[in-house]
């Protein structure tokens, strides 16, 4: 059963704010795009994808001189506000990080999706061509569905798949290739905190 959404067009930072505390959205290109706040199973990935590079020997203030963020706020000049599972900057892009209540106005230098069904044509259509058009230089897209990591990077404005990596594999992907990354740990346990409506 997919979950439900709701789609606003013409929308407002009104709009955004009025949203529930249990839903998240965004808006890009004037329409917003809500739908309630993603299972457990994908803050696990977040979490165990956001300590993997975080843990770079190199890392400084992150994996290499990177700041990597869960669900940041992002301002641009075709959104107010949208928000990707995960998101990277590197240390030479943005000096620091805002404080809690301001947004981020730095387009990222690398976005990470995590798909569901209820959300995975928005990821896959609506937000990959987004990203390309802003000027994001890295994009990994996680199917937890299918056990699969999509890495890309963008040639001019279209993204060039670099390959496609799933189940058991320990993969050391652009930008992060300093990072050993362990898919497995990704996939345990998902069946169990499969959640209805997902």
């Amino acid at each position: 059963m997919k979950p439900p959404s709701k789609v606003i067009r013409s929308a407002t930072r009104a709009d955004l704010e009025a949203l529930p505390s249990t839903w998240r959205g965004e808006i890009i290109d004037g329409t917003l795009r809500a739908f309630p706040r993603r299972p457990s199973r994908h803050a696990r990935i977040e979490g165990l994808l956001r300590a993997s590079l975080l843990s770079s020997p190199r890392r400084g203030r992150g994996a290499g001189g990177w700041w990597i963020l869960p669900e940041p706020g992002i301002e641009v000049t075709r959104s107010p506000r949208f928000s990707p599972d995960l998101a990277g900057w590197r240390v030479e892009r943005m000096a620091g990080v805002p404080p809690e209540n301001e947004v981020i106005t730095v387009v990222p230098d690398w976005v990470c999706e995590i798909l569901s069904p209820g959300t995975a044509s928005y990821d896959s259509i609506v937000k990959r061509r987004f990203y390309a058009e802003i000027g994001v230089a890295h994009l990994w897209t996680i199917d937890p569905a299918r056990l699969e990591l999509e890495v890309c990077r963008i040639v001019h404005g279209r993204w060039l798949q670099l390959g496609v990596h799933g189940a058991d594999e320990t993969v050391r992907a652009e930008p992060f290739e300093a990072v050993e990354v362990t898919l497995a740990e990704w996939w345990e346990g998902i069946d169990e905190d499969e959640e209805p409506g997902e």
